[in-house]
């Protein structure tokens, strides 16, 4: 299959990646205005200029917050998993992998993230949520590898 045919919704595999990818960038996304939300909610803001525009008046600037502080570390454990997850799994695509192990490897990530995300939020007893972000780099640390052997180097 040529190069460019691999980056195309005529590959049935691009497809699900696409439709994986876009759940968890779609959950990433959904985390950003869930810490906007708490954060206007309880009147927790960390710039001044946020403070007196949303707060009212009296409202200090307070930089921690518990509520809020877990949905935003929430939301940068999903930057910190969902970016390395896009970019090499355009890379991974490009190898030809087995369409089934490729399909399951884009699922398993995505729920591995969904499920972090009510691990964090809920909160659940450790390990769940350390167990949810392992599975979910692994996926991603595999495909680094396939792409890394694929490349000859």
């Amino acid at each position: 299959m040529p190069v460019g045919v691999f980056h195309s919704f005529n590959n049935p595999l691009f497809g699900k990646f696409a439709f994986y990818t876009g759940i968890v960038i779609g959950k990433t996304l959904l985390m950003s205005a869930l810490t906007s939300r708490s954060r206007l909610t309880n009147k927790i803001f960390i710039n001044p200029e946020d403070a007196a525009k949303f707060g009212g008046k009296g409202t200090t600037v307070i930089n921690a917050d518990q509520r809020v502080e877990r949905i935003r570390r929430c939301h940068q454990n999903d930057i910190e998993n969902v970016l390395p997850f896009v970019l090499i799994g355009l890379l991974y695509l490009v190898t030809d992998p087995d369409p089934w192990l490729a399909t399951q490897l884009f699922r398993t990530f995505a729920l591995s993230r969904c499920l972090h995300t009510v691990c964090y939020l809920v909160p659940l007893p450790q390990p769940s949520r350390a167990m949810m972000c392992s599975i979910g780099w692994c996926v991603t640390a595999f495909m680094t590898v396939a792409v890394i052997r694929a490349g000859g180097i």
